[in-house]
């Protein structure tokens, strides 16, 4: 749905000749967080890839976002370069090539040629993409919008419920249909149990952009709106469970740990975030970042926390939802 973090929508990529390709990419496809990176052991998959025009890039995160077609499908290409690693400096330093630009006096500036294996650009297809895909990935402008729980009743929920968005991506993952070698932690408890994985935006060489998502089993739960405090348990157990899991996984403490939920959420299936403290991960900012021990103390006060409390969240220009408040007067 509504913004840059992720809305990943399965579309099965069947058995028609011409889509061959795109599925050994192991395209999952999204709703957000269905894009996936390509194996680094597959075939070259992109070198069919037709540009059409380039939906936004950024200088400051080295990343570009691509419109074109792979295999005669609409398809989005995700290019961004991969974190220096700490580990990988000797080798950087020993087998790079410099090309001096210029010095003067104490300062001198450098062209860096790195070995082929320290100059990765990771690569995310999305694969057939949609329209709203494209849209999502197209630089645009913002509103922030203040949602009663009212508001929530009358114009967020009927959106939702009309656009009937899927997230049979994460079905898949919970039945361990697909991306079961990247579950880190599970709990098969049915009422308060979860899968622990990696998001897709971390290419997981590195803890300093450490990036995991916590799926509930319960599939009734679609946001921070739904949740009172019977789900007290569910949330606790991702929460306490999910840091320890981190922890014997990546060395990782709580306090180097950021773990929150979005609204408006990328996917309406309750799933919690977990980034490393330091990171600016897509979505963490106060706007949109609601921090999990903030939202079980809510809970705690009031049951019925979520049910009535304003809240405010960001929606692109484009966004069907930011239409309706619009149309309600409430914008």
């Amino acid at each position: 749905m509504a913004d840059t973090a992720s809305k990943r929508e399965i579309h099965a990529v069947e058995t028609e000749e011409s889509s061959q390709k795109v599925k050994r990419a192991k395209a999952d496809n999204e709703n957000d967080g269905g894009e996936v990176g390509s194996d680094p052991e597959s075939e070259n998959i992109l070198s069919e890839f037709k540009t059409t025009s380039v939906l936004s890039d950024s200088a400051r995160e080295k990343n570009i976002f691509i419109h074109g077609k792979l295999a005669d499908r609409e398809a989005v290409v995700i290019l961004e370069k991969t974190p220096i690693r700490e580990d990988s400096l000797a080798e950087l330093f020993k087998g790079s090539k410099l090309s001096l630009e210029m010095s003067n006096d104490i300062y001198s500036s450098y062209r860096l040629q790195a070995p082929p294996q320290l100059n990765e650009i990771k690569a995310t297809v999305v694969c057939p993409a949609t329209e709203k895909h494209v849209k999502k990935y197209q630089r645009q402008e913002s509103f922030l919008v203040e949602e009663t729980g009212e508001d929530y009743q009358s114009i967020t929920l009927p959106y939702i419920q009309k656009q009937s968005f899927s997230v049979q991506w994460v079905h898949n993952i919970l039945e361990k249909k697909a991306e079961a070698e990247k579950i880190v932690f599970e709990d098969p408890e049915p009422e308060v149990g979860f899968v622990l994985l990696p998001d897709f935006k971390w290419d997981q060489k590195q803890v300093d952009d450490l990036y995991l998502i916590a799926i509930a089993r319960q599939r009734d739960i679609r946001s921070l709106r739904d949740l009172t405090a019977e789900h007290l348990p569910l949330l606790q157990n991702i929460f306490q469970r999910g840091k320890e899991a981190i922890l014997r996984r990546y060395k990782l403490p709580a306090s180097k740990l950021r773990v929150y939920l979005h609204y408006q959420p990328s996917y309406y299936h309750l799933h919690v975030h977990f980034t490393k403290l330091g990171y600016e991960a897509p979505g963490c900012g106060v706007e949109r970042a609601h921090l999990l021990a903030d939202v079980i103390q809510n809970l705690q006060a009031d049951p019925r926390y979520y049910k009535s409390r304003t809240l405010y969240f960001p929606l692109r220009a484009d966004d069907g939802l930011l239409a309706r408040f619009r149309e309600a007067g409430r914008l």
